[in-house]
Protein backbone atom coordinates (compact mmCIF):
# COMPACT_ATOMS: atom_id res chain seq x y z
CA UNK A 1 0.00 0.00 0.00
CA UNK A 2 2.65 2.45 -0.63
CA UNK A 3 4.52 3.59 2.89
CA UNK A 4 0.71 3.92 4.07
CA UNK A 5 -0.87 1.83 4.16
CA UNK A 6 -0.23 2.69 7.72
CA UNK A 7 0.47 4.56 9.29
CA UNK A 8 -0.93 2.70 10.87
CA UNK A 9 0.20 0.52 13.31
CA UNK A 10 -0.10 -0.43 12.48
CA UNK A 11 1.63 0.21 15.54
CA UNK A 12 2.50 -2.43 17.98
CA UNK A 13 0.24 -2.73 20.70
CA UNK A 14 0.60 0.33 22.87
CA UNK A 15 -1.37 -0.09 26.10
CA UNK A 16 1.02 -2.01 27.98
CA UNK A 17 3.67 0.60 27.60
CA UNK A 18 4.01 4.48 26.29
CA UNK A 19 7.05 6.26 26.51
CA UNK A 20 7.37 9.80 27.63
CA UNK A 21 10.05 12.60 28.51
CA UNK A 22 10.30 11.90 31.88
CA UNK A 23 6.66 12.49 33.55
CA UNK A 24 5.77 13.33 37.12
CA UNK A 25 4.44 10.56 38.05
CA UNK A 26 4.37 7.00 36.39
CA UNK A 27 1.72 6.51 33.73
CA UNK A 28 0.82 6.96 30.14
CA UNK A 29 1.94 9.85 28.16
CA UNK A 30 -1.27 11.05 26.40
CA UNK A 31 0.53 13.36 23.85
CA UNK A 32 1.94 10.35 22.43
CA UNK A 33 -1.05 8.36 22.74
CA UNK A 34 -2.70 11.29 20.80
CA UNK A 35 0.12 11.88 17.86
CA UNK A 36 -0.69 7.58 17.11
CA UNK A 37 -4.24 8.01 17.02
CA UNK A 38 -3.98 11.22 14.85
CA UNK A 39 -1.89 9.00 12.70
CA UNK A 40 -4.16 6.38 12.21
CA UNK A 41 -6.98 8.63 11.52
CA UNK A 42 -4.85 10.29 8.73
CA UNK A 43 -3.78 6.10 7.16
CA UNK A 44 -7.78 5.95 7.48
CA UNK A 45 -8.21 8.93 5.74
CA UNK A 46 -5.57 8.65 2.77
CA UNK A 47 -6.44 5.57 2.22
CA UNK A 48 -10.50 6.51 1.68
CA UNK A 49 -9.42 9.79 -0.22
CA UNK A 50 -5.96 9.45 -1.69
CA UNK A 51 -5.15 12.52 -1.27
CA UNK A 52 -0.89 12.75 -1.77
CA UNK A 53 -0.71 15.75 0.16
CA UNK A 54 -1.76 14.23 3.21
CA UNK A 55 1.74 12.69 3.34
CA UNK A 56 3.06 15.99 3.44
CA UNK A 57 0.50 17.16 6.03
CA UNK A 58 1.09 14.29 8.46
CA UNK A 59 3.44 11.91 7.95
CA UNK A 60 2.36 8.85 9.66
CA UNK A 61 4.35 6.21 9.14
CA UNK A 62 7.53 8.37 10.20
CA UNK A 63 5.55 8.95 13.31
CA UNK A 64 4.66 5.65 14.00
CA UNK A 65 8.08 4.24 13.49
CA UNK A 66 9.02 7.06 16.18
CA UNK A 67 6.75 6.21 18.56
CA UNK A 68 7.55 2.57 18.23
CA UNK A 69 11.43 3.00 18.37
CA UNK A 70 10.75 4.90 21.47
CA UNK A 71 9.38 2.38 23.14
CA UNK A 72 11.69 -0.30 22.43
CA UNK A 73 14.45 1.64 23.45
CA UNK A 74 12.74 2.03 26.65
CA UNK A 75 12.23 -1.97 26.49
CA UNK A 76 15.47 -2.80 25.94
CA UNK A 77 16.33 -1.63 29.78
CA UNK A 78 15.73 -5.36 29.67
CA UNK A 79 17.30 -8.69 28.22
CA UNK A 80 17.48 -8.03 24.62
CA UNK A 81 15.89 -11.59 23.63
CA UNK A 82 12.98 -11.14 25.84
CA UNK A 83 11.54 -8.01 24.64
CA UNK A 84 11.88 -9.33 21.03
CA UNK A 85 10.12 -12.59 21.58
CA UNK A 86 7.83 -10.48 23.45
CA UNK A 87 7.59 -7.69 20.56
CA UNK A 88 7.19 -10.77 18.11
CA UNK A 89 4.48 -12.58 20.37
CA UNK A 90 2.28 -9.13 20.67
CA UNK A 91 1.96 -8.20 17.05
CA UNK A 92 2.08 -11.88 15.29
CA UNK A 93 -1.13 -13.25 16.45
CA UNK A 94 -3.50 -9.83 15.10
CA UNK A 95 -1.50 -10.84 11.76
CA UNK A 96 -2.45 -14.51 11.74
CA UNK A 97 -5.81 -13.75 12.03
CA UNK A 98 -5.63 -11.00 9.45
CA UNK A 99 -3.80 -13.01 7.10
CA UNK A 100 -6.21 -16.21 7.54
CA UNK A 101 -9.18 -13.91 6.58
CA UNK A 102 -7.27 -12.45 3.49
CA UNK A 103 -5.88 -15.98 2.62
CA UNK A 104 -9.70 -17.65 2.86
CA UNK A 105 -11.04 -14.53 0.08
CA UNK A 106 -7.77 -15.83 -2.01
CA UNK A 107 -8.63 -19.17 -2.02
CA UNK A 108 -12.09 -18.95 -2.56
CA UNK A 109 -11.45 -16.43 -5.10
CA UNK A 110 -9.42 -19.02 -7.04
CA UNK A 111 -5.79 -17.90 -6.55
CA UNK A 112 -3.98 -20.88 -6.75
CA UNK A 113 0.22 -19.22 -5.73
CA UNK A 114 1.64 -22.62 -7.28
CA UNK A 115 0.44 -21.30 -10.83
CA UNK A 116 0.93 -17.89 -9.87
CA UNK A 117 2.86 -16.12 -12.75
CA UNK A 118 4.69 -13.70 -9.95
CA UNK A 119 4.96 -16.25 -7.44
CA UNK A 120 4.55 -19.42 -8.84
CA UNK A 121 7.03 -22.77 -8.37
CA UNK A 122 8.64 -24.10 -5.11
CA UNK A 123 9.14 -20.65 -4.06
CA UNK A 124 5.94 -19.32 -4.17
CA UNK A 125 5.00 -22.12 -1.85
CA UNK A 126 7.84 -21.21 0.68
CA UNK A 127 6.74 -17.85 0.45
CA UNK A 128 3.34 -18.60 2.14
CA UNK A 129 5.31 -18.96 5.34
CA UNK A 130 5.16 -15.22 5.41
CA UNK A 131 1.88 -14.99 6.44
CA UNK A 132 3.11 -17.02 9.71
CA UNK A 133 6.37 -14.88 10.14
CA UNK A 134 6.87 -11.84 7.78
CA UNK A 135 10.36 -11.62 7.83
CA UNK A 136 9.72 -11.23 3.44
CA UNK A 137 6.20 -10.21 1.46
CA UNK A 138 3.81 -12.06 1.53
CA UNK A 139 2.37 -13.13 -1.83
CA UNK A 140 -0.70 -12.32 -3.23
CA UNK A 141 -2.10 -11.42 -6.90
CA UNK A 142 -2.42 -8.07 -8.01
CA UNK A 143 -5.38 -8.93 -9.68
CA UNK A 144 -8.37 -11.29 -8.78
CA UNK A 145 -11.71 -11.64 -9.63
CA UNK A 146 -13.50 -9.40 -12.09
CA UNK A 147 -13.93 -5.59 -12.26
CA UNK A 148 -17.43 -5.63 -12.05
CA UNK A 149 -17.72 -8.36 -8.89
CA UNK A 150 -18.40 -7.40 -5.28
CA UNK A 151 -15.16 -5.53 -4.98
CA UNK A 152 -12.67 -4.61 -7.68
CA UNK A 153 -9.87 -6.55 -9.32
CA UNK A 154 -7.36 -5.11 -7.28
CA UNK A 155 -8.40 -5.93 -3.64
CA UNK A 156 -5.50 -8.78 -3.09
CA UNK A 157 -3.40 -5.66 -3.51
CA UNK A 158 -5.04 -2.61 -1.65
CA UNK A 159 -6.07 -5.34 1.78
CA UNK A 160 -2.78 -7.09 1.64
CA UNK A 161 -0.47 -4.70 0.96
CA UNK A 162 -0.22 -3.10 4.41
CA UNK A 163 1.59 -6.05 5.55
CA UNK A 164 4.64 -4.10 4.57
CA UNK A 165 4.61 -2.56 7.62
CA UNK A 166 4.33 -5.62 10.05
CA UNK A 167 7.19 -6.72 8.12
CA UNK A 168 9.39 -3.12 8.50
CA UNK A 169 8.80 -2.92 11.87
CA UNK A 170 9.86 -6.58 12.83
CA UNK A 171 13.11 -5.68 11.12
CA UNK A 172 13.71 -2.92 13.35
CA UNK A 173 12.70 -4.76 16.46
CA UNK A 174 15.34 -7.28 15.37
CA UNK A 175 17.47 -4.84 14.41
CA UNK A 176 17.18 -2.77 17.75
CA UNK A 177 19.97 -4.34 20.36
CA UNK A 178 22.35 -3.24 17.50
CA UNK A 179 21.18 -0.11 16.78
CA UNK A 180 20.57 1.31 20.44
CA UNK A 181 24.31 -0.34 20.89
CA UNK A 182 25.23 1.98 17.88
CA UNK A 183 23.17 4.92 18.99
CA UNK A 184 25.04 4.92 22.50
CA UNK A 185 28.70 4.97 21.07
CA UNK A 186 28.03 7.27 18.13
CA UNK A 187 24.95 8.56 18.14
CA UNK A 188 24.68 11.24 15.56
CA UNK A 189 25.90 8.92 12.59
CA UNK A 190 23.54 6.10 13.99
CA UNK A 191 20.65 8.77 13.55
CA UNK A 192 21.18 10.16 9.91
CA UNK A 193 22.86 6.79 8.48
CA UNK A 194 19.33 5.44 7.49
CA UNK A 195 18.77 8.79 5.62
CA UNK A 196 22.50 8.65 3.83
CA UNK A 197 21.58 5.24 3.12
CA UNK A 198 18.07 6.45 1.82
CA UNK A 199 20.35 8.85 -1.00
CA UNK A 200 22.12 5.71 -2.08
CA UNK A 201 18.75 3.60 -2.66
CA UNK A 202 16.07 5.40 -2.73
CA UNK A 203 17.24 7.68 -5.36
CA UNK A 204 18.50 5.29 -8.34
CA UNK A 205 22.01 5.73 -7.58
CA UNK A 206 22.53 1.97 -6.71
CA UNK A 207 19.41 -0.52 -8.13
CA UNK A 208 18.31 -3.51 -5.25
CA UNK A 209 15.59 -5.03 -7.32
CA UNK A 210 12.27 -7.19 -5.73
CA UNK A 211 11.10 -6.94 -2.12
CA UNK A 212 15.10 -6.98 -1.08
CA UNK A 213 14.87 -3.61 -2.33
CA UNK A 214 11.60 -2.82 -0.84
CA UNK A 215 12.66 -3.26 2.25
CA UNK A 216 16.21 -1.70 2.15
CA UNK A 217 14.20 1.37 1.03
CA UNK A 218 11.78 0.79 4.06
CA UNK A 219 14.63 0.89 6.35
CA UNK A 220 16.55 3.36 4.88
CA UNK A 221 13.34 5.85 4.60
CA UNK A 222 11.68 5.18 8.27
CA UNK A 223 14.97 4.12 10.20
CA UNK A 224 15.71 7.69 11.09
CA UNK A 225 12.73 8.08 12.39
CA UNK A 226 13.09 5.18 15.00
CA UNK A 227 16.52 6.17 16.26
CA UNK A 228 14.71 9.35 16.48
CA UNK A 229 12.64 7.34 18.93
CA UNK A 230 15.97 6.44 20.75
CA UNK A 231 17.05 9.78 20.89
CA UNK A 232 13.67 10.85 22.73
CA UNK A 233 14.05 8.18 24.76
CA UNK A 234 17.62 9.02 25.76
CA UNK A 235 16.80 12.44 26.27
CA UNK A 236 19.40 13.11 23.65
CA UNK A 237 16.70 15.30 21.82
CA UNK A 238 16.38 17.45 24.69
CA UNK A 239 19.66 18.00 24.90
CA UNK A 240 19.73 20.23 21.96
CA UNK A 241 18.74 23.64 21.69
CA UNK A 242 15.25 24.04 20.24
CA UNK A 243 16.02 26.63 18.14
CA UNK A 244 18.52 24.98 16.36
CA UNK A 245 16.91 21.80 16.34
CA UNK A 246 13.80 23.45 14.36
CA UNK A 247 15.91 25.42 11.86
CA UNK A 248 18.11 22.09 10.96
CA UNK A 249 14.57 20.39 10.60
CA UNK A 250 12.99 22.98 8.46
CA UNK A 251 15.99 22.91 6.05
CA UNK A 252 15.81 19.19 5.54
CA UNK A 253 11.97 19.36 5.21
CA UNK A 254 12.52 22.14 2.57
CA UNK A 255 15.11 20.27 1.05
CA UNK A 256 11.92 17.25 0.82
CA UNK A 257 10.06 19.50 -0.90
CA UNK A 258 12.52 20.43 -3.46
CA UNK A 259 13.56 16.83 -4.06
CA UNK A 260 9.86 16.08 -4.11
CA UNK A 261 9.29 18.94 -7.00
CA UNK A 262 11.47 17.50 -9.36
CA UNK A 263 11.17 13.75 -8.91
CA UNK A 264 6.80 13.84 -8.95
CA UNK A 265 5.61 10.73 -8.97
CA UNK A 266 1.94 9.04 -10.48
CA UNK A 267 0.48 11.07 -7.87
CA UNK A 268 1.85 14.12 -7.37
CA UNK A 269 2.86 15.21 -4.10
CA UNK A 270 2.47 11.93 -2.72
CA UNK A 271 5.79 11.21 -0.56
CA UNK A 272 4.89 7.90 -0.36
CA UNK A 273 6.44 7.79 -4.32
CA UNK A 274 9.44 9.61 -3.22
CA UNK A 275 11.94 8.32 -0.89
CA UNK A 276 14.38 10.94 -0.33
CA UNK A 277 11.63 13.22 0.04
CA UNK A 278 9.78 10.70 2.33
CA UNK A 279 12.71 10.14 4.59
CA UNK A 280 13.91 13.90 5.14
CA UNK A 281 10.16 15.55 5.44
CA UNK A 282 9.22 12.88 7.86
CA UNK A 283 12.61 13.13 9.86
CA UNK A 284 12.19 16.52 9.85
CA UNK A 285 8.45 16.70 11.32
CA UNK A 286 8.86 14.13 13.68
CA UNK A 287 11.63 16.06 15.29
CA UNK A 288 9.82 18.89 15.75
CA UNK A 289 6.96 17.09 17.53
CA UNK A 290 9.23 15.94 19.53
CA UNK A 291 10.76 18.92 20.35
CA UNK A 292 7.43 20.05 21.94
CA UNK A 293 6.44 17.30 23.30
CA UNK A 294 4.58 18.13 26.37
CA UNK A 295 4.24 15.48 29.00
CA UNK A 296 0.77 15.10 29.47
CA UNK A 297 -0.34 12.62 32.49
CA UNK A 298 -4.16 14.13 30.82
CA UNK A 299 -5.35 14.99 27.66
CA UNK A 300 -5.92 18.57 28.41
CA UNK A 301 -8.90 21.27 27.77
CA UNK A 302 -10.87 20.46 24.57
CA UNK A 303 -8.89 17.32 23.70
CA UNK A 304 -10.24 15.66 27.17
CA UNK A 305 -13.43 15.05 25.19
CA UNK A 306 -11.78 12.64 23.15
CA UNK A 307 -9.96 10.83 25.86
CA UNK A 308 -11.89 7.93 25.23
CA UNK A 309 -11.53 7.43 21.31
CA UNK A 310 -7.45 7.94 21.70
CA UNK A 311 -6.80 5.05 24.67
CA UNK A 312 -9.52 2.97 22.23
CA UNK A 313 -7.46 3.27 18.77
CA UNK A 314 -3.99 2.83 20.86
CA UNK A 315 -5.44 -0.28 22.68
CA UNK A 316 -6.34 -1.61 19.51
CA UNK A 317 -3.54 0.14 17.20
CA UNK A 318 -2.75 -3.09 15.16
CA UNK A 319 -6.31 -4.44 14.77
CA UNK A 320 -7.43 -0.91 12.92
CA UNK A 321 -4.07 -0.93 10.86
CA UNK A 322 -4.68 -4.39 9.30
CA UNK A 323 -8.40 -3.92 8.86
CA UNK A 324 -8.67 -0.83 7.64
CA UNK A 325 -8.29 -1.02 3.64
CA UNK A 326 -10.21 -4.07 3.46
CA UNK A 327 -13.12 -2.49 5.85
CA UNK A 328 -13.12 0.70 3.43
CA UNK A 329 -13.65 -1.66 0.14
CA UNK A 330 -15.95 -3.21 2.40
CA UNK A 331 -18.17 -0.26 2.13
CA UNK A 332 -18.42 -0.08 -1.24
CA UNK A 333 -20.85 -3.40 -1.48
CA UNK A 334 -22.47 -1.82 1.09
CA UNK A 335 -23.56 1.15 -0.05
CA UNK A 336 -24.45 -0.23 -3.67
CA UNK A 337 -27.34 -1.84 -1.97
CA UNK A 338 -29.07 1.60 -1.78
CA UNK A 339 -29.29 1.51 -5.77
CA UNK A 340 -31.45 -1.20 -5.65
CA UNK A 341 -34.10 0.84 -3.64
CA UNK A 342 -37.17 1.90 -5.52
CA UNK A 343 -36.85 5.59 -4.99
CA UNK A 344 -33.72 5.16 -7.07
CA UNK A 345 -35.31 4.79 -9.96
CA UNK A 346 -35.99 8.61 -9.72
CA UNK A 347 -32.81 9.99 -11.42
CA UNK A 348 -32.81 12.61 -8.43
CA UNK A 349 -31.97 10.43 -5.82
CA UNK A 350 -29.61 8.23 -7.90
CA UNK A 351 -27.65 11.39 -9.18
CA UNK A 352 -27.18 12.60 -5.06
CA UNK A 353 -25.91 8.76 -4.20
CA UNK A 354 -23.32 9.05 -7.09
CA UNK A 355 -22.22 12.80 -5.69
CA UNK A 356 -22.07 12.13 -1.91
CA UNK A 357 -20.49 8.40 -2.86
CA UNK A 358 -17.42 9.43 -0.68
CA UNK A 359 -18.89 11.07 1.76
CA UNK A 360 -20.97 7.37 2.53
CA UNK A 361 -17.77 5.89 2.39
CA UNK A 362 -16.14 7.62 4.90
CA UNK A 363 -19.48 7.28 7.64
CA UNK A 364 -19.57 3.71 6.60
CA UNK A 365 -16.22 2.98 7.74
CA UNK A 366 -15.94 3.92 11.05
CA UNK A 367 -18.69 2.19 12.48
CA UNK A 368 -16.74 -1.30 10.48
CA UNK A 369 -13.96 -0.40 12.10
CA UNK A 370 -16.11 -0.46 15.57
CA UNK A 371 -17.15 -3.66 14.79
CA UNK A 372 -14.06 -5.37 14.08
CA UNK A 373 -12.48 -3.90 16.70
CA UNK A 374 -15.44 -6.12 18.97
CA UNK A 375 -14.79 -9.37 16.85
CA UNK A 376 -11.28 -9.20 16.61
CA UNK A 377 -9.66 -6.97 18.58
CA UNK A 378 -9.52 -8.38 21.60
CA UNK A 379 -6.92 -10.94 19.99
CA UNK A 380 -4.75 -8.13 21.08
CA UNK A 381 -5.38 -8.74 24.31
CA UNK A 382 -3.87 -12.30 24.30
CA UNK A 383 -1.32 -11.82 22.40
CA UNK A 384 -0.19 -9.39 25.50
CA UNK A 385 -0.99 -11.84 27.84
CA UNK A 386 -3.90 -9.70 29.16
CA UNK A 387 -7.90 -10.20 30.09
CA UNK A 388 -9.67 -10.07 26.39
CA UNK A 389 -12.12 -7.02 26.39
CA UNK A 390 -14.67 -5.77 23.63
CA UNK A 391 -14.06 -2.19 23.68
CA UNK A 392 -10.58 -1.19 25.77
CA UNK A 393 -11.54 2.76 26.08
CA UNK A 394 -10.84 3.22 29.74
CA UNK A 395 -14.21 4.11 30.86
CA UNK A 396 -14.40 1.26 33.33
CA UNK A 397 -10.46 2.41 34.36
CA UNK A 398 -11.34 6.00 35.00
CA UNK A 399 -15.05 4.38 36.68
CA UNK A 400 -13.18 2.83 39.55
CA UNK A 401 -10.33 5.70 40.08
CA UNK A 402 -13.27 7.96 40.47
CA UNK A 403 -15.17 5.65 43.25
CA UNK A 404 -11.80 5.30 44.98
CA UNK A 405 -11.01 9.29 45.36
Amino acid sequence: MSAETAEAAAAETPAAETPGTAPKKPGRDRYLDLLRSLALVRVVVYHLFGWGWLTIVFPSMGVMFALAGSLMARSLKRPAWGVIRGRFRRLLPPMWVFGAAALFLLFAGGWDVSEDPDHGGTWGLVSMLNYVLPVGAPPFPWNLGDKAGLLEDTWPAQAVGPLWYIRAYLWFVIASPLLLWAFRKVPWATLFAPLALTAVVGTGVVTIPGETGNAISDFGVYGSCWVLGFAHQEGLLAQVPRYLAVSVSAIGMAFGLWWASGHLGPDGWDLNDIPLAQATWSFGFVVILLQYAPSWQELPGGLAKWDKLVTLSNNRAVTIYLWHNFLIMATVPIIDLAYDLPLMEDERWSSALDTTYMVWMTVLVWPLIGLTVVAVGWVEDLAAKRRPRLWPNGAKRRRRAGSSQ
